[in-house]
Order: C-alpha cells, then structure tokens, then sequence
C-alpha cells in the first residue's frame, strides 16, 4: 500500500494502489478486477477535489489543527501559563471594580468623550500584557508585512477569520501605533459571559451581534452612531467571514458561490457585506481609510490555551493593505463587490504564503522595547496587590462599593446598557419641554 497527501485538499488522504502478483508472477482475475475498481474510484475523488479547487491549500509550512504542536506542552509550560492566567484575572478584576467605575461611569455622566479617554488609558495598560505573553514570554514571533501603518488614523480594519485567536493579535499591531485602548470589536455575543473579561469587553465598548442580521442591524447602528465624533480615536475591526474558517464551512461556502456565480475561496470564506456596508455607512465621513489585514501563522493555527501554555503558533504574519476610504465605491452594491474582490486577492495571497512561508513586502514594524513591556507589567501587578491588600484591610464600606460594583458591571454586560451624560439628557428635557410650550402658545 503506497501513501500520500493530496495538498489542495488540506486534508491527508490515503490512496491505495495494489499490484498484487501470484506466486507464479501472474495477476490473478479477482486480484485485477479489484485493482481496477479502487483505481477508478481514486481517480474519481481525486478529479473531483482538482475540479473544486480544494479548500486551504497546504504545504509542508502549514499545518492543520490536528498537526502537532510547535513546542511540547511540559510541565513547566504548564505552571507558567496557569500563572500567566492568574495575572491577566487578577489584573483585570481589579482595573475594573477600583478604577472603571470612575472612568467608565461617573465621568460619562458628564462626557462620554473624557470617559473614553480615561478609559482607554487604562486598559492600555492592561492590554499590553497580551502582546507581551505572545512575543516576549512565548517568543512567538509576529511578523508585519505590506503598507506601513499611519499612526493617529481613525480606521475599520478588516480580517480573515481563521482561528479563534485572530482578533488578539491586533492588539500587537496597535500596541505599536498607541492605539491599544482605542480599539473596538464586531464579535459574537457569547463573549460577554466569559468571566471578568466580559466585562472588560462591554466597557470597551466592543459591538456584540447574534449574526442574525435583523437583530444585528439596529444594534450596529446605534452602536456606531457614538464613535463620530472625530475627537475619539477609533480603531474598528471586523471579520465579513462572520466565523472561523474550517474545511466544512469552506466546501459550503464553495457551493454558495458557485451557485451565485461569486469567487470560489479556498484559504478563507465567502465574506458577508452587510456589515461591512453599514459599518461604511454609518461612518461616512469620519473614516480616514479601511486596513485590510490577512492573517497567516506557522506552523500550526492556534487555539486560545496554545497561547497561554506557549506551545503555538511559532510565527503569526500579518499582511497590511491600506487602502484610502475615497477609492472604497459607495453603496451597498458598490461596498460589497470591493469586499469580495478584496477577499478574492486575500485568498491569493494566503496562498502564496503557504507556499513561500511568508507574505511579500516583510518586515515593515520592529520588535517591541522588552524593557517597556516588563516595566508594565512590574506596574500593573503591583498595582494588582495594593488593591488586594486595600481589599483584606479596609472597612466594610469598601467591601460594599466593590459588591455593588461586581452587580453594576455583571448586570449593565448582561443588559447591554450604558450611562447617558446628564448634560445631555438635560438638553433634551428642555429641548421637548420648549417644544411643548411652542405648540401650546400656537394652539392659544
């Protein structure tokens, strides 16, 4: 039995070819008959997977999900990511039930835009030990390709979606530009029930959708209606795949764009517009241009424990395309079919870096300062235990204000419900009050 992987699958896949001799050195009848048969068979799915193109091209750099790790899971990766988790916890319990409900609730009582500039700044802080446990503690190494990257710029980022950890690693490329705390995310709703990070991402005021588009549309556009304001930085990012990639979701998404005649992808799925339109809609004129970013890694694609226990990815690459918001057509017909031309050449381009480990143009972002990093980190787990200690040894009255923050922030993610400035509700009041004496004064 001879054995070999078919690559344009992705898939390994087992062929057999038998040549079965008799003792004399004549094929028997039964023996060839069957021979014939399985060849024909092979040569079927093999015409077959060619004819459909095949999904996520592969080559000896890439491996699938059940491929091995890239380091071995030891014991000592083991305690030390238990430990990394324990710090990312405490660490955000603590920014968020002393520090957010000044930042996040009372300030925008009287200014969302100072609430968010306080806000961001520290979950700045807290952020930055994510890029910090990948590049520095894991030494993954992140590689930028592509345009540079502006600084400053208020941007919708687009991405492919391949696996469930895509979406952390933007926080290494806004690390580098000063916009970690600025920038936001279209993610499913589950997100909100992870524990104390749910929390973290309802403050950041990140737009949780079902993917049911009549429920998600006026979430969306209510949502975007409060980052006009040019002041606010905004660094905004989605992935039109909706869901991760997998090789059953790529065969569907093959089918559906055969049947509509759209491009047939193979390294990522058919992208959905609406969302990406309305988010173009919705901030037209406020936009400085759009970033589409692909995403490859090396060797394997990771999973979120991958990343805390450091066994994967080895490399994560990041292709940057800017590309300015006056060369994007208008419309939602004009939106979408720029989207999917741009998920055609994100396709192309994952493919030549599955067969060349790398995208074109590398290198374009430097490594981060170590000193800076671990220098935040000393900061924000010192700061960690003042807290814990304040917690141990203060009266029963902050015992109180930390419980009621816990049910503020566990109640307000769960409903979905932010503080309005009292300013502005009180120009409103007065607004539909003078209204109502007006329309009286014209009765009389």
């Amino acid at each position: 039995m001879e054995l070999f992987e078919n690559g344009s699958k992705g898939d390994k896949r087992l062929c057999a070819s038998f040549d079965i001799v008799s003792v004399s050195g004549k094929v028997t009848e039964e023996a060839s008959t069957m021979n014939k048969t399985l060849k024909s068979e092979i040569d079927t799915e093999l015409k077959d997977l060619n004819n459909s193109g095949g999904c996520s091209e592969k080559s000896g750099l890439l491996n699938n999900q059940k491929g091995q790790t890239h380091r071995p899971l030891t014991l000592l990766r083991v305690i030390r990511g238990v430990l990394c988790l324990v710090v990312l916890f405490t660490t955000a319990f603590t920014t968020l039930v002393f520090l957010t409900p000044v930042s996040f609730v009372i300030l925008r009582l009287f200014s969302i835009h100072y609430s968010r500039e306080a806000t961001s700044f520290l979950f700045d802080h807290w952020l930055a030990i994510w890029p910090l446990l990948f590049e520095k503690i894991n030494k993954t190494k992140v590689v930028f390709a592509g345009d540079s990257v502006p600084p400053r710029e208020r941007i919708l980022l687009i991405s492919n979606h391949r696996t469930e950890v895509d979406w952390m690693y933007m926080w290494d490329l806004a690390l580098r530009k000063d916009r970690l705390g600025y920038i936001k995310y279209i993610l499913k709703s589950s997100v909100r029930n992870v524990p104390i990070f749910g929390w973290g991402f309802y403050i950041l005021e990140f737009i949780l959708i079902e993917r049911k588009w009549e429920l998600d549309k006026p979430v969306i556009e209510s949502m975007l209606a409060t980052f006009k304001d040019p002041r606010d930085p905004l660094w905004l990012v989605l992935f039109p795949e909706g869901t991760d990639f997998t090789e059953q979701k790529c065969m569907q998404s093959q089918q559906f764009a055969e049947k509509h005649g759209l491009p047939i992808l193979n390294n990522v799925l058919l992208p959905r517009t609406k969302g990406f339109t309305a988010c173009m809609d919705s901030l037209q004129g406020s936009l400085d241009a759009v970033y589409d970013v692909t995403i490859g890694y090396k060797y394997r694609y990771p999973l979120f424990m991958d990343n805390v226990f450091g066994v994967d990815p080895a490399e994560v690459h990041l292709h940057i395309r800017r590309v300015p918001i006056d060369e994007i057509p208008p419309g939602e017909d004009g939106g979408a079919a720029w989207l999917n031309e741009a998920f055609r050449c994100k396709d192309e381009l994952l493919s030549t870096f599955s067969k060349e480990g790398c995208f074109p143009d590398s290198g374009i972002e430097g490594e981060l300062p170590t000193f800076k990093c671990f220098f935040n980190l000393a900061v924000m787990v010192i700061a960690t235990g003042f807290f814990f200690a304040i917690i141990i040894i203060s009266s029963v009255w902050l015992k109180i204000f930390l419980v009621l923050s816990c049910v503020y922030f566990a109640s307000a993610t769960y409903f979905n419900c932010r503080p309005t400035p009292i300013l502005g509700y009180l120009k409103g009041w007065m607004s539909r009050g003078s209204t109502l004496i007006s329309s009286d004064q014209q009765a009389l």
